[in-house]
């Protein structure tokens, strides 16, 4: 018996060695030459020019904030979409005029260690839009208050580009300053929340997802500032005060006053209407002042004069 054990260790041992040895002569390993060649594994790399300096010295060193230009599928998080990169002559303009209707008003009344520290401290640019499966597109998106993404910065132009025209303001407002306003506002809210009456105002006329099939002039009837803010809570709130600093006291007044009568989607009057954006605007200024300590009123001023000088 014991015998018959042993030889059974032996025949055991030898399969063992057996398949050892075919497994590291099957696996040898490759070469792959000297690694430091292999372009790209180092990160992004490139030798930096006049964009990275003014990025450094305009934004990066008084607001800590970084721009990535350079192309990185990764950085759109979603593979399937088709991007191109962003123009390196677009990306100046756009960043500089950033810079003026939205950084320099906010720190001129809120201050640099509000704006520093709720700010989006990483930028990434796409050249072209970003289209959706329902239709809409994507002007631009924030991750958890820290990056931004811009679309269509090949398609920005403002006074004194090439190629710009009268007709190109109202998408230029749209597509990128209100984006920006947007998506700021959408930090501050997280960080200290609207008051929850806001909710009480337009309750019951939230469209959600059917928002992309109403119009913004649809929108107004029923109280509401673009379709879009008839998405959510929220994004009225942030559509609103978008909205309030980029057409200024009067432009805003004029959207209210010209709201018509009737036709409205859900059957809510002139007057209610009127009422409702009225009353948004109150609550937004004095969301404004109890939260932040700003001044709602001069925060627009100069950013309607800030946008004025370049469209």
């Amino acid at each position: 018996m014991k015998t018959i054990i042993n030889k059974k260790r032996i025949r055991i041992h030898l399969f063992f060695w057996v398949i050892v040895t075919s497994l590291f002569s099957g696996c040898k390993e490759e070469e792959l030459g000297n690694v430091a060649d292999i372009s790209g594994l180092g990160g992004d790399v490139w030798v930096k020019g006049p964009i990275d300096q003014w990025i450094y010295d305009s934004l990066t060193v008084p607001y800590n904030i970084s721009v990535k230009y350079k192309w990185d599928q990764f950085e759109f998080n979603n593979l399937t979409r088709t991007l191109v990169p962003a123009d390196e002559s677009q990306v100046l303009p756009l960043l500089r005029t950033i810079r003026n209707i939205w950084i320099t008003p906010y720190v001129e009344d809120a201050g640099l260690t509000f704006f520093n520290k709720y700010s989006p401290k990483t930028f990434v640019l796409a050249g072209s839009n970003e289209y959706n499966t329902d239709g809409s597109v994507t002007l631009g998106t924030a991750e958890g208050g820290r990056k931004v993404i811009l679309f269509a910065v090949n398609d920005f132009k403002v006074k004194g580009m090439p190629g710009y025209q009268a007709a190109d303001s109202s998408f230029v407002k749209q597509w990128f300053f209100q984006t920006i306003h947007h998506e700021f506002a959408h930090i501050l809210h997280q960080n200290k929340l609207y008051p929850q009456e806001y909710k009480q105002i337009s309750s019951g006329l939230y469209q959600g997802g059917n928002w992309i099939n109403f119009s913004d002039n649809d929108a107004r009837k029923d109280g509401f500032v673009t379709s879009y803010s008839t998405s959510s809570f929220s994004e009225d709130f942030v559509e609103m005060i978008a909205v309030m600093l980029l057409e200024g006291k009067g432009g805003f007044d004029r959207i209210v006053n010209s709201i018509p009568e009737g036709n409205s989607i859900n059957g809510t009057s002139k007057a209610q209407a009127q009422a409702a954006l009225r009353t948004k605007e109150e609550m937004i200024v004095s969301y404004y002042k109890t939260a932040w300590n700003v001044d709602f009123y001069s925060l627009q001023a100069k950013t309607k004069a800030a946008l004025t000088k370049v469209l």
